[in-house]
């Protein structure tokens, strides 16, 4: 039985996307901030998308759906085609 006061989980309930600042993505991944560049310059984490003039953030559920891949040992070559498909879902609208 659910409790009218626990809040229901994010799968089922239709939230809007929220973006992660460095800080939040670091601690996510659990990545020190070079480690972290080195992935994007690689091909192996999304670049951030801009949010200000002098800021920028990644799409939470591009950090999440990447440290998934991790977890499930996706290689480095997966990761890096999973990359690309993300960053085109920005340009399209959401649709992978």
């Amino acid at each position: 039985m659910s409790n009218a006061n626990t809040p229901p989980d994010r799968q089922t309930v239709n939230t809007p996307p929220s973006i992660l600042r460095l800080p939040a993505v670091l601690k996510r991944r659990g990545r020190s901030r070079s480690a972290h560049y080195a992935d994007i310059k690689a091909g192996l984490f999304v670049k951030p998308v801009l949010i200000g003039l002098r800021a920028s953030g990644t799409p939470d559920h591009e950090v999440d759906t990447l440290n998934a891949a991790r977890i499930a040992g996706k290689s480095d070559d997966e990761i890096r085609a999973l990359v690309v498909r993300l960053e085109a879902a920005r340009v399209i609208g959401g649709q992978l």
